[in-house]
């Protein structure tokens, strides 16, 4: 009799403040296991040059989107900078239920209506501090993406972030990269293997107390 290796999906949060190396670990993570995928959010701002309904986001009225809130369809949502972003449930959900995996990339506020939604018994939340706030700035200037106020900004909301950190089932220091990537996916890797993940487990449990029984009978 095998053991079952269905499995119920995770829902992955993986939060950290800028430039800790959140989304280098993510996408070496769907390097590492290629059935992994993003949520893709909801959003009301409009689309960007190059950007596919579906792919990037799912471009939606103001209307629309408040209307998913209000039916509860919306994981987590927010109002960022004049526009509202959030995660729809059913794909996550259906996603899950078909034993695969889904990563999202949120701050600690979304971080928390998730783990309070109604997949909360399926969500791994990892946060990713950096070594120290000196090799954080210097991970920032290093990019060579942002202008010095852009980077003066993310290092103001970088505390906020950081003071959150408790909340997460698991924290990462990222001093080295390769080191913290192979904790990553020990972590996921265990993760799967919880009880909850694995509904087969009931029916195999049972099976073997019917075996148990005949045996007993038998003797």
């Amino acid at each position: 009799m095998p053991v079952p290796d269905t499995r119920r999906g995770l829902l992955i949060i993986l939060s950290s403040p800028s430039g800790a190396g959140k989304s280098t670990l993510a996408r070496r993570l769907m390097g590492w296991d290629p059935t992994l995928s993003f949520s893709v959010s909801a959003t009301t701002r409009p689309p960007r040059a190059g950007e596919v309904d579906g792919t990037d986001y799912r471009f939606l009225d103001e209307a629309d989107f408040k209307a998913l809130v209000s039916d509860g369809a919306m994981l987590e949502h927010a109002h960022v900078f004049g526009h509202f972003y959030g995660s729809p449930l059913e794909p996550v959900r259906a996603a899950i239920d078909e034993g695969r995996d889904v990563l999202f990339d949120i701050d600690w506020q979304g971080a928390q209506q998730i783990k309070t939604s109604v997949l909360r018994d399926h969500v791994l939340s990892i946060f990713v501090l950096p070594p120290s706030i000196a090799e954080l700035r210097r991970r920032l200037v290093s990019r060579g993406q942002d202008s010095a106020e852009v980077i003066a900004k993310r290092m103001q909301r970088s505390w906020d972030e950081i003071s959150h950190w408790d909340g997460y089932d698991y924290v990462l220091v990222n001093d080295d990269l390769d080191v913290t990537f192979d904790r990553l996916k020990t972590i996921v890797s265990a993760e799967r293997l919880r009880q909850p993940q694995q509904p087969g487990l009931r029916g195999f449990v049972r099976k073997l107390q019917a075996e148990f029984e005949e045996e007993r009978h038998a003797l």
